[in-house]
């Protein structure tokens, strides 16, 4: 059980977990956290495809954000793949079961099963398991399997005790973040999906304890990367005997000094994101600047004009037409539509046909980021020129 287990930490690690709850703080209450909280979707893509069986280098950030654009302007029809739209809509389920989650006054084991359920509701196995489960080894039985779960009947009491856990404060947000995961994962509660419900519930326990607004780190991409010392942390936490144990103590500070290592990467790598990102949208308004100038017109917009209210906007919605942009600046339409061609004949975004009469603009340059970054978080140095990807990420962008 975990509500009430002994916790000892030793004073190195629990300033450890200080130091990288502060880095968190910081950037989740900087500006540019707004544009990383829209930016951060596009990361979850893997999230999305962990459990949907689809191809995920065929389906690229931006047809994901051309399904998304559909969703909301339902004359956009073209520029997307149907894998894309489920995506979209993998991932928008998953942002908001996590909220929602993250929400509630009272988390009970129906709640996780309704994050379950939202998130693989395709899944037949819906509920607790029934049956027994383990990971590795073969099909038929689990005798040379690498883990193997509580048996059946401690699932129900081991998930109403996590639930109790969850919904208490003893434990900062990052060691709460740490031990909800490993012990959910370690209860594998459900037939399928657990890996990805235990990813979401990083970012329940983050938002819920007012670390983070939203799911802005890309915590489960560093884990996935290092893919190692997360199984050998998970195998270190799930120690034999007692809980006051020098085995248990030790177990769990393995775990919690790898769980703590891989957030402290995300933020950062989040962090240097953010300021690329900055220094984009600077890019931005200097060529606005450089093409009034050429056309004879005040070379900065006003700060309450559809122009830069889009500039804002665009690293958080890297697409728009003229009828999504509307509403996402509270602009009139021709406002809206007379501020994207002229963001489009500028340079900063691109057109692109989505339907007969319906133009989509699209900020190119948000995406060969994303590329990168995706690339990045997949390298063992986190900086492709020092090691490649150690898995599979999209292309690079060309030229």
């Amino acid at each position: 059980m975990l509500a009430d287990r002994p916790l000892t930490i030793a004073p190195e690690l629990s300033r450890h977990a200080h130091e990288v709850e502060t880095k968190v703080r910081l950037l989740a209450t900087s500006p540019r956290s707004r544009s990383l909280a829209g930016l951060a979707r596009f990361l979850l893509r893997s999230e999305a495809l962990a459990s949907s069986k689809i191809e995920g280098l065929q389906v690229s950030a931006q047809h994901v954000a051309l399904a998304e654009l559909a969703d909301n302007d339902a004359s956009v029809t073209r520029g997307f793949t149907k894998n894309a739209a489920l995506v979209a809509n993998n991932i928008a389920t998953l942002r908001q079961a996590t909220t929602a989650l993250a929400g509630s006054t009272a988390i009970g084991v129906s709640s996780i099963d309704g994050l379950h359920k939202a998130l693989l509701p395709e899944d037949k196995y819906q509920g607790l398991r029934k049956v027994q489960n383990w990971i590795g080894g073969n099909n038929w039985n689990p005798l040379d399997a690498e883990f193997v779960p509580p048996p059946v009947d401690h699932v129900q009491p081991l998930m109403d005790d996590l639930c109790a856990y969850l919904c208490g404060g003893v434990h900062a947000p990052l060691v709460q973040a740490a031990l909800v995961h490993a012990q959910f994962e370690t209860i594998h509660p459900y037939a399928d999906g657990n890996g990805r419900v235990g990813r979401a519930l990083i970012h329940t326990v983050l938002v819920k304890r007012g670390l983070t607004p939203a799911a802005i780190l890309p915590i489960s991409m560093v884990l996935l990367t290092r893919s190692q010392e997360y199984v050998d942390g998970l195998t270190a936490y799930r120690y034999l005997g007692s809980s006051t144990s020098s085995d248990a103590r030790d177990g769990v500070s393995a775990w919690l000094a790898a769980f703590l290592d891989a957030v402290s990467v995300a933020t950062e790598q989040a962090d240097q994101f953010s300021h690329v990102v900055e220094e984009l949208t600077e890019q931005w308004h200097d060529r606005l600047a450089a093409y009034r100038q050429g056309h004879n017109i005040r070379s900065q917009p006003r700060a309450d004009s559809a122009q830069a209210k889009l500039l804002l906007a665009l690293p958080e919605i890297p697409v728009l037409t003229a009828r999504t942009a509307e509403n996402a600046v509270s602009v009139s339409f021709t406002s809206a539509r007379a501020a994207l061609e002229e963001l489009a004949e500028a340079k900063i975004l691109s057109r692109k046909q989505v339907d007969r009469g319906t133009t989509a603009y699209l900020a190119t340059e948000v995406f060969e980021l994303l590329t990168f970054a995706e690339r990045a978080l997949a390298s063992a140095h986190w900086d492709t020129l020092k090691s490649k990807p150690l898995r599979a990420v999209p292309a690079g962008p060309q030229g």
